[in-house]
């Protein structure tokens, strides 16, 4: 159970307290952050509402322990973190637990997270010792008028302090695609959870504890973003943020210092469909696509752009299976959960609204409980209804019909977003095509978007995001390229 067993010094009271020098502490504010149960809607969990001398306290713990850590031997970096990664998994119920209460993702899906990240951390340690152990040799002579007088030695050393703020929707998972690389890279990290996730991420830190890394390596603050948000991403402390989430990056990226950003800020991924894809293959594929976590991910399917030859087939087919997905408490593994929070339902049935004012065709009844909102396939979608653009992070999916390719296209790459997307067709020389053509991180063909495996690169263009992630790709992001230069007296080549 969360807050016992191994995990009960975390837990005071009936509030978590914060990680700091290798140590679990209250606030000295004496005040604490309620997190709501999105199913219940009342609090479910209460964490620490740490002040801004307190996150001086934790980046001053970060800044000398990391020049430690950066003297650690690579290998001995990579076993601690395969340690994390086995205590992680070894304690996936309690974890798993967590999320089902603060974010209602079904049970199944909250374990296998937990599972998922401890196999993240792992490979991470084992790509960490690859890329890291290896260096660059270059001369002189390679460049026109040089003679073979210098050696250069190139190799990858630690930026110092990694940020790192994950989003509510995968708050573990999300959290170590950033702590491992920053530690195996020879960084120490401060980690600013979401609100809802917070208790998860808070025991997932501890498995980091109990691995045994060096006090004040690894830290963990929780707390309203007003009053230590800006506070943490403006730190002079502070020489890398990876952040996941929405617009509030945006914000970030205009206030923090000259430091490498690494940032993924969301999504309006297309579903173009071709008059030759395999329907049934589709109709799953946006299941799976759009409804899955109750569409409350980055990488959901958010528009289906499909040709009108088959656009009457494909609703039904769409149609059929929302009818068999299972609406209820993330407890008994439902396809459909609450979503996070109130003010999330509220966003969503906005645009609902607006799409039933406008004259938009409703597969399914719209229905809402509380934060539960029934899944919803909107048909007839035009562009000049809200759902044709915003992200609606819910289970609604709006299906615009397109006569041509080229409209489809367009309309993805109107969007001020541009994280994914994918194309369903069996000619392959058109999925290429229409590829190239559209302005996103990545596209999928005849699958539905998504983020991993994690070791694939994973990035958006436009308002999707800054930088690359991906654990080769993190682990680069992480570190700076520093070169060693030998002159000689005289040139000097080999053999010669």
């Amino acid at each position: 159970m969360a807050g016992t067993g191994v995990f009960a010094e975390i837990l005071d009271g009936d509030v978590y307290k914060y990680y700091s020098d290798g140590e679990w502490k209250k606030s000295a504010s004496g005040k604490s952050v309620a997190i709501v149960n999105p199913t219940t809607r009342k609090t479910q969990y209460k964490v620490q509402a740490c002040t801004q001398e307190e996150v001086n306290k934790v980046i001053e713990s970060a800044k000398s322990a990391q020049k430690l850590w950066a003297k650690t031997p690579l290998w001995k970096r990579a076993e601690l973190l395969h340690k994390a990664a086995a205590i992680l998994k070894m304690h996936k119920d309690p974890i798993a637990e967590c999320l089902v209460k603060e974010i209602a993702k079904p049970a199944k899906d909250s374990a296998t997270e937990v599972v998922r990240s401890g196999d993240l951390v792992s490979y991470t340690a084992e790509e960490g010792v690859r890329i890291l152990g290896e260096g660059k040799f270059l001369v002189s002579d390679s460049f026109p008028g040089n003679e073979r007088t210098k050696y250069c030695l190139a190799s990858k050393i630690p930026l110092g302090v990694v940020l790192a703020i994950p989003p509510f929707n995968y708050p573990v998972n999300l959290a170590v695609s950033k702590i491992a690389p920053a530690l195996v890279a020879g960084n120490a990290l401060v980690l600013k959870p979401p609100t809802q996730g917070a208790v998860s991420c808070l025991h997932m830190v501890h498995c980091f504890h109990l691995a045994g890394f060096p006090k004040g390596l690894i830290s963990c603050v929780t707390g309203k973003g007003s009053e230590i948000g800006d506070f943490l991403t403006m730190h002079p402390g502070v020489n890398c943020i990876s952040f996941t989430g929405g617009d509030t990056g945006i914000a970030i990226s205009k206030k923090a210092s000259m430091i490498p950003l690494q940032m993924e800020l969301g999504g309006k991924d297309a579903c173009i469909v071709l008059e030759d894809a395999d329907l049934d293959l589709v109709a799953a594929n946006i299941i799976k696509g759009g409804f899955s976590y109750s569409g409350q991910r980055c990488t959901a399917i958010k528009v289906v752009l499909v040709m009108e030859s088959v656009a009457d087939s494909l609703v039904e087919k769409v149609k059929a299976r929302v009818a068999k997905l299972r609406i209820g408490p993330p407890e008994d593994d439902c396809d459909i959960t609450p979503v996070v929070t109130e003010s999330s339902a509220n966003f969503i049935e906005g645009l609902v609204m607006d799409a039933k004012e406008k004259g938009a065709t409703f597969c399914q009844e719209y229905k809402r409980e509380g934060n539960l909102i029934w899944p919803l396939l909107l048909d007839n979608v035009r562009p000049d209804m809200r759902i044709a653009w915003e992200e609606p992070f819910g289970p609604v999916l709006p299906v615009i019909r397109i006569s041509s390719v080229e409209e489809g296209i367009h309309h993805c790459n109107a969007s001020n977003f541009g994280l994914q997307g994918c194309v369903f067709t069996k000619d392959i020389n058109k999925a290429l095509l229409i590829s190239d053509a559209m302005e996103t991180g990545t596209v999928q063909i005849n699958s539905a978007p998504a983020r991993g495996p994690d070791h694939f690169p994973f990035q958006g263009l436009k308002d999707s995001g800054i930088g690359s992630q991906g654990i080769t790709n993190s682990i680069n992001m992480m570190v700076k390229v520093k070169s060693t230069v030998i002159n000689l007296p005289a040139p000097s080549y080999t053999m010669g």
